[in-house]
């Protein structure tokens, strides 16, 4: 899932000094405030090349980003519970490095982040906790799962044969040149599935409290 974005609604002038930061979900013990909501879609957008809008976030783009938000603080949850061990330093500076290298030199990256108006603190955090939530679903959901050589071929017939067959019309395809990696991707696919039952059982443990206010 994409977070950690923060700041669109930081008054301006005086009145800044008088305005705290308004909790926009209670998850449990945790919150999730306007500044968090702001800080999150502003990396995603960053991570994605896409632009800000320019009259900013709309309510219903708040609401989407706090529910993928609520679904990560039950992770966090789960992963502060297990105990599962966070990336290294060098694993997050890799993926800082890959990111940065999109940019081409130091300075189209750092007028980036300046465009975005996020700190390459916020942006490292992100990136930590993607790797950290990739190692979960690794670890609690895929060992178990097992694919079949019938869901295999079923996978093949119905998605890529009629495409290879188009694409070189003088060789019959073989699933099994293929077989890896159409594994991989129902395993991923299996995964997925899992953690989306999982999320709607933790989310109806959970004692969730959206403040329709700032989604307005």
């Amino acid at each position: 899932m994409r977070r950690r974005y923060s700041i669109a609604i930081l008054l301006a002038g005086s009145m800044a000094a008088g305005i705290i930061d308004r909790i926009a979900v209670s998850v449990g013990n945790r919150v999730i405030t306007e500044t968090d909501l702001d800080c999150e879609m502003r990396i995603t957008a960053f991570l994605n090349s896409a632009p800000l809008p320019a009259s900013g976030f709309t309510g219903a783009e708040k609401r989407q980003t706090a529910e993928r938000m609520v679904d990560q603080a039950l992770v966090r949850n789960e992963i502060e519970a297990a105990r599962y061990p966070p990336p290294t330093a060098a694993e997050t500076d890799a993926a800082l490095a890959e990111e940065k290298a999109r940019f081409g030199n130091d300075a189209a990256y750092r007028h980036a982040l300046a465009q975005y108006g996020i700190t390459e603190d916020e942006l490292k955090a992100r990136l930590a906790w993607q790797l950290m939530l990739v190692r979960f679903i690794g670890v609690r959901f895929r060992p178990g799962i097992q694919i079949s050589n019938g869901e295999i071929v079923k996978y093949f017939d119905e998605h890529m044969r009629a495409g290879l067959l188009a694409a070189h019309p003088a060789k019959t395809p073989s699933v099994d040149d293929y077989r890896s990696s159409i594994e991989k991707t129902l395993i991923g696919q299996a995964a997925d599935r899992q953690v989306e039952e999982w999320l709607k059982e933790a989310r109806r443990r959970a004692h969730i409290l959206y403040h329709d206010e700032v989604f307005q």
